[in-house]
């Protein structure tokens, strides 16, 4: 009778009586509602490394939802936990196992009720992470959605794959393009953990792009474990060009941000897209890792110093303007304190606008492994420490050139009464801000405004509009 009520409140037969019968039966059919809401087990995410994993979160989210299962924001107010987990260096693995442990520890004092591991290092060491904490519920693997919904007493929606519940701001999103990895670096465990490279077919893309903008999306950030190998499994050629231009193409979107480019195969159309395509920015992100002859050849990296000179001042040229962004590592097995000055020598050199350095990591199963750590810890912040002061004096120099200048900004956050958006050179997380002083007008979230900069430090620029 309850579950008859819920559904079919009394009709409304047009007298005062059928009329205060009628309410009295919304009212009381709202209320069962929020009982049976109430009593729905209250779900929760907990999203560990990178925008890839970011992307899975947003995907499972979107099925938990459209399986009416009751997903919340605070993990510890949650009946069920999920840890979506990175283990790509040693800082992600210990802050994932370390998040695990906490959340053993809410299922030990009775807060929450259950707690589910998926994502790169259950992946990876899921007999391992059986034994060590075998308080988990239960372990799942990359994109495992419909293991992870047959536990939670759902089903898998394949209608649905492929959409998400955006988590970042609404008016910008990342955009995962293709998954796992063909590259064979020495250091890198992404093929153990995600596999071989796997484009997403464009037609899919394009819909995903076409829904996105729909919702109110302005930025999409190109993502992919290597994003420039987009296609070459499914069209016989890498097709990141074509499938750039014809994003470009959705109506709603404005900005478009490459992300992951891998520089032995970059492929020379993309420079013509940087180059010419009002909506993809010129931006660009291109972990190279090292300059050394030695050290490239030792990382499996598939090119040599002179040609990653050659093509960064190739792009240079023929995009004038260009942001270039990218990342070393630090105390590779065989960087010497002579690789390590040929690597500032070149970051000096080159200027680049954003410079990210990672510690190397000794990875279990993966062909840098046999190479050990001869390179202390403290060598390797050593290292680390002086290239990233080189790059802030690098950075502070770069702002300074914009002084005077206007960038079109779109406003992220206001934070401490000031705006805080991004340029066509800022990636969201990874990259500095443009500060915006109030004014006389008000600005809006999410919009884009042309902003004159007055002001700069070595990260952020400060602007007036």
């Amino acid at each position: 009778m309850i579950g008859w009520f819920l559904y079919k409140p009394l009709a409304d037969d047009g007298n005062i009586d059928g009329q205060i019968k009628y309410k009295i039966s919304v009212a009381f059919r709202k209320f069962l509602l929020l009982i049976s809401m109430t009593k729905k087990e209250k779900i929760a995410i907990i999203t560990l490394g990178c925008s890839k994993n970011t992307v899975d979160s947003e995907r499972l989210m979107n099925q938990i939802r459209a399986n009416n299962l009751r997903l919340i924001d605070d993990p510890e107010e949650a009946d069920t936990l999920i840890i979506n987990t990175c283990g790509f260096i040693d800082a992600a693995k210990e802050e994932s196992i370390d998040t695990i442990l906490n959340a053993v520890e809410l299922k030990k004092s009775d807060t929450i009720k259950k707690v589910l591991v998926a994502g790169c290092l259950s992946e990876r060491y899921k007999s391992d992470l059986l034994k060590e904490i075998p308080e988990v519920d239960e372990y799942f693997g990359v994109e495992d959605y419909e293991n992870i919904l047959k536990n939670l007493g759902g089903e898998l929606k394949y209608e649905l794959l492929g959409e998400r519940l955006v988590t970042t701001p609404k008016h910008f999103a990342y955009f995962k393009i293709s998954e796992g990895c063909d590259n064979p670096c020495s250091f890198c465990a992404i093929p153990i953990m995600r596999g071989l490279h796997k484009s997403t077919p464009q037609e899919k893309l394009i819909a995903e792009a076409e829904s996105l903008a729909s919702k109110g999306v302005k930025e999409l950030i190109v993502i992919g474990q290597d994003t420039t190998d987009y296609g070459k499994d499914l069209y016989g050629k890498r097709s990141l060009s074509d499938l750039l231009n014809k994003i470009s193409e959705v109506n709603g979107i404005e900005w478009i941000r490459l992300l992951y480019a891998y520089p032995s195969h970059f492929p020379d159309d993309l420079i013509e897209v940087l180059a010419d395509n009002p909506k993809v920015l010129k931006y660009l992100d291109m972990p190279l890792q090292h300059i050394s002859d030695k050290v490239l050849k030792s990382m499996r990296r598939g090119i040599t110093a002179n040609r990653t000179k050659e093509l960064i001042y190739k792009i240079k040229e023929r995009v004038p303007g260009i942001t270039l962004r990218t990342t070393f590592i630090s105390g590779y097995p065989v960087e010497g304190e002579k690789e390590f000055r040929e690597l500032m020598d070149f970051v000096r050199d080159v200027r680049f606008d954003r410079v990210g350095v990672f510690n190397y990591s000794v990875e279990e199963k993966t062909p840098s492994f046999i190479l050990g750590d001869p390179v202390s810890e403290e060598e390797k912040e050593s290292r680390k420490s002086e290239l990233m002061e080189l790059q802030k004096d690098i950075s502070t120099e770069i702002n300074s050139e914009f002084l005077g200048k206007k960038l079109r900004v779109l406003i992220d956050d206001i934070e401490n009464d000031m705006f805080v958006g991004r340029s066509y050179r800022d990636a969201p997380e990874v990259d500095g801000d443009v500060i915006i002083q109030p004014g006389k007008k008000l600005l809006k979230i999410g919009q884009f405004y042309d902003v004159e900069i007055v002001d700069f430090n070595e990260y952020d620029l400060i602007g007036k509009f």
